[in-house]
């Protein structure tokens, strides 16, 4: 039995056409690549391994629900610079490390692993304002050498951006991003030693140290 493929007409290409057209125009990829500042302070003494996952420095948002359209939002390259600069801002050494917690180095006393807990986003045909809003928290954890943990703590970051001199949404939403980003780093650095864990930790650092260096001392007097 022969069968006869019968040639699409003008205006079923067309339909077809528009429908690709219509579906392309709903989908969005935002790919967030920002570089931050180094803040400007007092370091703390101590030896601090950075520990982020390829969960983290790939990290990926899809969004694909019924009432919204789809987008799909990496923010894992600039989150990784973002944590990578405020921490090594922080401390008088750090050390990034590629796996945890195996291999820590003898002289890291401290070992911070952030995580994504969440993201989200409004658009302005949902708030009925002309911005664009982001919402990021991030689970900080903290542990000793041998894998104990020593604090865990929940960053919340913001962002928003006017779309009315950005050429599309994609712009605007990287900027309302990276204003989050930016946020999440200045709440880090700021807000480090008020976690009450991290305050016990860093007091018992400073006795240690301050013990050995009177040791010292005493030592050479004699």
């Amino acid at each position: 039995m022969k069968y006869r493929i019968k040639a699409a007409s003008p205006h079923q290409l067309t339909t077809v056409l528009f429908l690709s057209l219509l579906l392309g125009a709903c989908s969005h990829t935002v790919q967030v690549a920002g570089k931050y500042p180094s803040p400007v302070g007092d370091q703390l003494p101590l030896s601090v391994g950075i520990y982020l996952s390829e969960d983290f420095r790939n990290y990926i948002y899809e969004e694909d629900s019924e009432d919204r359209e789809e987008w799909k939002i990496n923010t894992g390259r600039a989150q990784k610079n973002l944590f990578e600069t405020v921490l090594s801002s922080m401390f008088t050494n750090t050390v990034s490390l590629s796996q945890y917690p195996e291999d820590i180095p003898k002289n890291v006393e401290l070992v911070i692993v952030p995580e994504v807990r969440e993201l989200q986003f409004t658009m302005p045909r949902e708030t009925r304002v002309n911005i664009f809003e982001v919402w990021i928290k991030y689970d900080m954890n903290a542990y000793d050498p041998r894998g104990q943990q020593v604090a865990s703590w929940v960053i919340t970051a913001y962002g928003k951006t006017p779309t009315a001199f950005l050429k599309s949404q994609e712009q605007a939403l990287t900027q309302a991003i990276n204003i989050a980003l930016r946020d999440a780093g200045a709440t880090l650095y700021t807000g480090f030693e008020k976690v009450p864990e991290l305050q016990a930790f860093l007091s018992g650092k400073l006795r240690s140290a301050s013990l050995q260096e009177f040791k010292v001392k005493s030592s050479k007097a004699e």
